[in-house]
């Protein structure tokens, strides 16, 4: 249990560390190389140590150093594994190693975490069924464990639903250019969540691997293709921004976060103009982006493409005055805790109304009360809900140790935020 201190906190800049759907992709897309690559600035988290651990587990070497990991790649020649994977409770591991360890030879499980084991991957597995590859959930109910078969996947055309995930657009796309024959992908429903293709189009640029695009509707990756070897740059992670730029908006201090800018292709950097709705005022200078806080009001807002900031825009929310719908959130139920009941229950603890409709979230604006945060072993709600505590006093969060799937040393961001 953490108790929160009320503020005062003070106008400053801080530091974040790397990008954490960035890393994924960069550390994939070099295993998928057939030499050494170097990654500056990774994410160093739970989810990211999944996917790096699986990696090395199908034959990619690693070595860490302050600042950097280097990888040999195996050019998706993955060795056989005969033991389960272990991908914890990190969806986006679960996702994107589906598709590229069909590349490897024989057959792959991957498990996680009982919540894991509630997780849709079903589109996935059909689509991946659609190009010939043998992929079935071994419980029978479309989510972990999996199974996959491997070997010379030939490639053709596929259709895949992307009304749950984007990541199972990435995880196609990231295997393609090492298919046979290339991939043509339609996407028919979906996709949700569409900065993240744009993140995973941009490391397969990145790599110099060829792909075109119709939108998000059609895809097409040519086969045969070669993932280069280099140094590749993880920028700091947008989404982690987001806790700081909310802190700024509910206590009206300025807080900038460096090294973030509105050209970057994660999608979380667009959390900005929604508080600059809500009366925040906003500036990207040369070395970041701050936010200033003010008279907050309601706003109706579509979220389907920043999903990981509906916890951060509900605390902000809980401050506004009058009425926040944020909209096209369905989504959030198979996250790591059904997130859209998650924040509804935690701010009804203290003391904001809060209602579920459909695929919305409807919340009234307030004065917020102490209380203990339940988590539900999710980082998102810890690290936005500590953002409460900076105004709201009896403010504490249970098991606050869950923010290390993602921001290991968000504590220690956070207590720098307090005036001396």
């Amino acid at each position: 249990m953490r108790e929160i201190k009320t503020g005062p906190i003070r106008d400053t800049a801080v530091s974040l560390p790397g990008s954490k759907s960035y890393t994924h992709r960069l550390l994939i897309a070099a295993s998928l190389s057939k030499d050494w690559c170097r990654i500056h600035n990774p994410l160093e988290s739970e989810d990211t140590e999944h996917t790096l651990r699986a990696l090395m587990r199908l034959g990619v070497a690693v070595e860490k150093s302050a600042g950097h990991i280097d990888l040999k790649g195996v050019g998706g020649e993955f060795r056989l594994v005969d033991e389960p994977i272990e991908l914890g409770n990190s969806g986006t591991s679960m996702r994107l190693l589906t598709g590229i360890i069909a590349l490897g030879q024989g057959r792959y499980i991957l498990t996680g975490t009982d919540r894991m084991k509630q997780r849709p991957i079903n589109h996935l597995l059909e689509a991946l069924d659609q190009i010939g590859v043998a992929a079935e959930s071994l419980n029978g109910n479309g989510c972990p464990p999996v199974r996959i078969s491997g070997g010379r996947v030939t490639g053709g055309k596929v259709k895949i639903d992307c009304s749950v995930s984007s990541q199972y657009l990435s995880s196609l796309l990231l295997m393609a250019p090492l298919t046979k024959e290339g991939l043509t992908i339609h996407v028919e429903k979906g996709p949700v969540s569409k900065p993240y293709i744009d993140m995973t189009v941009d490391v397969l640029n990145r790599f110099g691997i060829q792909i075109e695009r119709d939108g998000y509707g059609k895809f097409y990756v040519r086969g045969d293709q070669i993932y280069q070897t280099g140094q590749y740059v993880v920028e700091p992670d947008a989404s982690q921004a987001s806790y700081f730029w909310a802190a700024a908006a509910i206590t009206g201090a300025r807080i900038k976060v460096i090294n973030i800018f509105q050209s970057s292709l994660q999608g979380d950097v667009r959390f900005i103009h929604v508080l600059e709705q809500m009366g925040c005022r906003v500036a990207e200078e040369k070395d970041g982006i701050a936010v200033a806080g003010a008279r907050l009001v309601g706003i109706d807002v579509d979220m389907s493409d920043m999903p990981d900031l509906v916890p951060t825009l509900a605390v902000v929310a809980a401050f506004a005055n009058g009425e926040t719908r944020i909209r096209n959130i369905g989504h959030l139920r198979d996250k790591e805790s059904d997130r859209l009941r998650a924040v509804k229950n935690e701010l009804n603890r203290i003391g904001i109304s809060a209602k579920i409709e459909a695929d919305s979230l409807i919340i009234t604006g307030g004065t917020p009360t102490g209380g203990e945060i339940e988590t539900y072993n999710d980082h998102r709600i810890a690290m936005s809900f500590a953002v409460a505590g900076l105004r709201t006093p009896g403010v504490s969060i249970k098991n606050e140790g869950c923010v290390a799937k993602s921001f290991p040393e968000f504590w220690q961001v956070f207590d720098g935020l307090y005036a001396l």
